[in-house]
């Protein structure tokens, strides 16, 4: 985690409601359950304006969205850049967590064991961490996932659908919810041939 000094002030309630959507502020970069003795860049949700009491709504340039009081002594409140403010901690990078789900062919212990392995070697000991693991078997084997209309046409001729394919790989169904007014279809894969004619 990367931060820097910021020369900044905090701002009241009143000068909160004159910001627009543009003006970059600085909020706590702690979130639930991860308290960060540090502040992340961040931009209102809409304009200050268009506060009318309650809380402030912010999202910070990670993608975290809190509601802030900037007159909440309790609370870290909101600053923005003022050379004749004071020293802050901005937050400027972090690393990025991955949602992986990854197929091992014949997977067992010692394979997934190398596989870690394998990640700690290329981003270094200590960095790569296992947060939830969860491992299911799945078949060796391609199938076709597709979205229809939840009320399809009634016809014998699949070609007629309305279909959307999605994946041909069967783990890729826990990780996916089907549109609204879709639902999912799985078939045995079949090999698109292609049967133009060519000279």
């Amino acid at each position: 985690m990367n931060t820097e000094k910021v020369t900044a002030r905090r701002l009241t309630a009143a000068e909160v409601s004159e910001l627009g959507l543009q003006d970059g502020i600085f909020v706590s970069a702690g979130t639930d359950g991860l308290p960060l003795d540090c502040y992340a860049p961040a931009f209102l949700t809409e304009p200050g304006k268009n506060f009318e009491g309650g809380s402030f709504v912010v999202r910070t340039v990670f993608g975290e969205e809190a509601h802030v009081l900037p007159d909440n002594a309790e609370e870290s409140g909101i600053w923005v850049a003022d050379k004749a403010g004071e020293e802050i901690e901005v937050l400027q990078s972090a690393g990025v967590l991955l949602n992986l789900a990854l197929f091992v062919p014949a997977g067992n212990k010692d394979s997934l064991e190398a596989l870690y392995s394998a990640a700690r070697d290329a981003f270094g000991a200590g960095i790569v961490q296992r947060w939830s693991e969860e491992t299911v078997a799945v078949p060796d084997v391609k199938v076709d996932l597709y979205e229809e209309p939840a009320r399809g046409r009634k016809s014998a001729n699949t070609q007629n659908r309305d279909r959307r394919a999605l994946d041909i790989y069967p783990t890729r169904v826990r990780f996916l919810e089907p549109s609204d007014g879709w639902r999912f279809i799985v078939e045995p894969h079949k090999e698109i041939v292609d049967e133009t004619p060519t000279i």
